[in-house]
């Protein structure tokens, strides 16, 4: 898919309405979130008297293939044209891709001669590692300014959307992969079919991909309804993407569960026709626990929505008893799913005072939907709040390590997902 085909492009009501992976028509709601902003459309201060555009965070459920979805309402030029997130930010992210690394590189005998490409590649925090060791790597990423600083760093950068047209054209070149990599872009994708077909295309005969996104059963578990934003069209359980996959000769051989983005699952796939890869007893084990759990079953997903509501009432219910007391609360993080959060609940400064983000980019900007204003971490030692609330709860251990000094004072940390929990 081109960029520029993908900015004029429309997408009807009828469109939205039916599954984007087996086209039935979508009738089931899985949660409605409201009216919500784009996630990642952090306001200067020009900007906070002109209009800003909401659209409905409103997710379905296919009755006939079980994919879990938000209709397209904003397309992903105008999200990831240019993009304010930056993974080299984290360093536990940067840890579990060097991880990574050294595991893939044993596990499929990598060497000067091999190919890897990552979707998605972001800033290059992941194909670093690889170039490190020696391994021709190349990535593809339409945020023209998150890859030009992968390109300064030496990675090899294709800035444009993947699919099928994209697979096409590097395999011209002769950009067959023997390994390709989706951390946290198969989420991200409108038309997941083409997506997939376009990995099929690049995959060498006896290529593997892995894929990381968010687990669809962690999500239901532990009420991570934030983790929903216009830019994560999908969600994916076992099943539902082994159909995926399925419907374009791939097959799904091993997955692993992992403990990213509070609960991901990394999927292990090849050609259909390579035996090579035996189907796994972990990819067996864990279809069988989501057949047993009711994921091929409409009356599984009916519950979520009022969780959801459940745990709004009680972050509430926490900040108007803090203010009441006179309690000063700053947020930590400026990540999509803090946005999504505060939206859905309605906080905004009469609750928190400001958030922080490590990242230069958000620095002296303001949340979208609520104006939160942004600023660098030194800002809560200089202001000193009773309670830091984490907005990126993924990395609260990072966080609460990085952030320890605010004890000092009496400080403490609120986790707002699954529920409210304070840290002292």
């Amino acid at each position: 898919m081109k960029t520029e085909t993908l900015l004029t492009q429309s997408v009807t009501s009828s469109e939205r309405t039916r599954c984007r992976c087996c086209s039935s028509p979508l009738h089931h709601t899985f949660v409605d979130l409201g009216m919500s902003p784009p996630c990642e459309s952090y306001r200067s201060a020009e900007q906070l008297n002109e209009m800003e555009a909401f659209y409905p965070l409103h997710v379905y459920v296919c009755d006939r293939c079980f994919l879990v979805q938000l209709q397209e309402y904003v397309t992903p030029a105008e999200i990831f044209t240019e993009y304010a997130y930056f993974s080299s930010y984290s360093d536990t992210w940067l840890q579990h891709a060097k991880t990574y690394t050294d595991m893939a590189v044993q596990r499929f005998g990598l060497n000067a001669e091999s190919l890897v490409v990552e979707l998605a590649s972001n800033d290059g925090y992941l194909l670093q590692y690889f170039l490190a060791k020696g391994i021709p790597i190349l990535g593809v990423e339409p945020a023209a300014n998150v890859a030009e600083v992968a390109i300064r760093k030496g990675i090899s950068t294709l800035v444009e959307f993947f699919g099928e047209e994209t697979a096409k054209a590097m395999l011209a070149r002769g950009e067959s992969a023997d390994l390709i990599v989706g951390n946290n872009v198969l989420a991200q994708v409108p038309d997941v079919n083409d997506f997939v077909k376009g990995m099929k295309v690049l995959l060498k005969p006896q290529g593997v991909i892995t894929m990381e996104f968010p687990h669809l059963m962690r999500l239901m578990e532990e009420n991570q309804f934030d983790t929903i934003y216009h830019e994560h069209f999908s969600y994916f359980s076992f099943i539902a993407t082994e159909a995926i996959f399925d419907a374009q000769g791939l097959t799904l051989f091993d997955v692993e569960e992992i403990p990213t983005h509070g609960g991901s699952l990394r999927i292990y796939a090849r050609h259909t026709e390579d035996e090579t890869q035996p189907i796994s007893e972990q990819a067996m084990a864990l279809k069988k626990r989501e057949l047993a759990a009711g994921f091929d079953r409409l009356d599984s997903y009916t519950a979520f929505a009022e969780q959801v509501k459940e745990t709004k009432r009680k972050l509430l219910d926490f900040l108007i008893k803090a203010k009441r007391e006179g309690k000063t609360i700053a947020g930590y993080g400026a990540p999509g799913k803090g946005n999504t959060l505060l939206n859905y609940c309605g906080i905004r400064t009469d609750f928190i005072d400001y958030t922080v983000d490590r990242n230069p980019y958000k620095q002296g900007k303001f949340l979208p939907g609520t104006h939160i204003p942004i600023f660098s971490p030194e800002k809560i030692h200089e202001t000193q709040p009773d309670y830091v609330l984490i907005l990126p709860w993924n990395f609260k251990e990072e966080i609460m390590q990085q952030m320890a000094g605010i004890r000092e004072w009496g400080g403490q940390f609120v986790v707002p997902i699954p529920e409210v929990k304070v840290y002292s």
